[in-house]
């Protein structure tokens, strides 16, 4: 190690009745052997090499106090510690949805949209609105500020896969467009750029499913917003063409699964999301929105994202795993020009411990026109992905992609680079800035997870700024580098264009 580290950073908390979930920022510069001894009231409660840990089991109203302490060697040589003194919540009253006065059928065929809605309306900052095992189905759902989903083990709230049930249209944005697009499965706070936040303290988590219509739905919705706009569509002629597929304009009116607008304290945990129209869980406007030990599943579902956090800021998200058709983790703040012009970045966002089993990979961008800063990604595997992780922007998006660190992760490959598509809409003034990145400590395995399930060689590292006079890509670190993959790929390379001030320390390339 490089100095001596004494407490570890940003310490934070998530407390229930019986739990508490303890996460901190990773140190730079730890020995290969490391570990974290987690300590309750002086008796030592066990250890982890992560940088988050849960404590189960705790007593209700009951304060603890618990010290974390890093050891980078023997038994002597603890390196840092912090310790913090937490207080269990009282346990909340369980508003079960299918007892009195609300008996909803967990029978995977009784439409119970009016009665769970009829729940969370009761819901209290007390209670949580309970599901037991059971697959129950809805509609669209509205949360409210102070209150709590719980779902538990084999219960299933399903969305149908038919459009009417997502109305009303709501104000949303998608792709970096604010737009009316149809309600998601569950809906907290109303979107408005200019305003704070109006939804508070919503706690979604449990051990079950919440799911939606996925590809049917999706699918449907199309071919009505088709219908719809078709003398627009008619009109754009060729300029159909800047856009991904003749399916992108009439898609962009999807329900996501969760949608989050101008919401601040927002806890997803535990639970299984699953098969929304396009977007999984997206949060915009947004701020403090913690998502941890979930896991996601949208394979066949175009567009279909895990996590978006866009124009939000002290979003966090760790211990998850991604089965998604397209990105795990999108970042994103708005599209030219109405993006820089609402001028809200994506800032403080923290990615750790996540992996990818299948899904394009942490990216950020392409919607940056509000500016992207203060990104870290650790401890991450998606080495099972398609694009790895990924900065991108297109020449006409402006805004800019600056302060990320990107540390002990395992990728398929690296990229930061203009890109040619999504490419639709009036073009900033300037192009976009990529600059003050680092990778550290990364392997790369110079192969790619194609949507077929088979694997391909590609270039292990891209570099690519915009070809404009004082747009290249600057000041990009690489260290501590290895590229291996997995045929033994003699083609391993890095391809570098219209960049300055690239450093590469000690790559090896096997």
């Amino acid at each position: 190690m490089s100095g001596m580290i004494t407490e570890l950073s940003c310490m934070q908390q998530i407390v229930t009745g019986d739990s508490v979930t303890f996460y901190w920022e990773k140190p730079r510069n730890l020995p290969e052997k490391f570990v974290y001894r987690i300590i309750l009231d002086g008796a030592e409660a066990g250890e982890t090499d992560r940088t988050h840990y849960t404590l189960e089991g705790l007593a209700p109203e009951t304060e603890y106090t618990v010290e974390v302490r890093l050891f980078t060697g023997g038994e002597q040589s603890c390196a840092a510690s912090e310790t913090v003194t937490v207080k269990t919540q009282k346990v909340k009253r369980r508003l079960d949805v299918t007892k009195a006065p609300y008996f909803a059928k967990g029978d995977g065929r009784t439409m119970n949209t009016e009665i769970i809605q009829r729940a969370i309306d009761d819901c209290t900052e007390t209670d949580a609105v309970y599901f037991p095992e059971g697959v129950f189905m809805t509609g669209t759902l509205r949360l409210h500020s102070d209150m709590e989903l719980y779902l538990e083990k084999n219960a299933v709230l399903q969305g149908t896969d038919r459009p009417e049930d997502y109305l009303p249209r709501i104000k949303s944005r998608f792709e970096g467009t604010e737009m009316e697009c149809y309600s998601s499965l569950l809906n907290m706070g109303e979107l408005d750029h200019e305003s704070g936040y109006n939804c508070r303290n919503v706690v979604i988590r449990g051990r079950g499913t919440i799911a939606s219509g996925g590809v049917t739905l999706a699918k449907r919705v199309i071919v009505t917003e088709r219908e719809r706009l078709s003398e627009y569509l008619a009109s754009l002629g060729d300029k159909i063409k800047e856009c991904e597929s003749k399916d992108t304009i009439p898609g962009r009116v999807r329900p996501r699964l969760i949608n989050i607008s101008n919401s601040q304290n927002v806890v997803i945990s535990g639970v299984t999301l699953k098969n929304g129209a396009s977007w999984n869980v997206h949060m915009i406007y947004s701020d403090r929105i913690v998502t941890h030990d979930c896991t996601f599943y949208s394979e066949g579902v175009w567009n279909g994202d895990g996590w978006d956090p866009d124009s939000s800021t002290n979003c966090t998200i760790f211990g998850c795993t991604f089965f998604t058709e397209d990105d795990c983790v999108a970042i994103k703040s708005g599209k030219n020009p109405e993006g820089n012009l609402i001028n809200r970045p994506s800032s403080h966002i923290r990615v750790f411990d996540c992996v990818s089993s299948f899904g394009h990979g942490i990216i950020i961008g392409s919607e940056i026109s509000g500016g992207i800063e203060d990104i870290r990604i650790w401890d991450c595997d998606v080495k099972s992905s398609l694009c790895g992780i990924e900065i991108k922007g297109t020449k006409k998006r402006g805004g800019y992609v600056r302060d990320v660190q990107i540390r002990d992760c395992k990728t398929s490959k690296i990229m930061l680079h203009s890109v040619g598509y999504n490419d639709d809409g009036i073009p900033a003034d300037t192009p976009p800035v990529f600059e003050n990145c680092l990778y550290e400590n990364l392997e790369i395995g110079g192969e790619i997870l194609e949507v077929d399930r088979t694997w391909s060689h590609d270039t292990a590292v891209t570099v690519h700024g915009f070809d404009v006079p004082g747009y290249a890509a600057k000041n990009i670190v690489f260290r501590n580098i290895t590229i291996a993959g997995r045929d033994g790929n003699p083609e391993q390379q890095f391809s570098l264009k219209d960049c300055e001030g690239i450093t590469l320390e000690n790559i090896r390339c096997l």
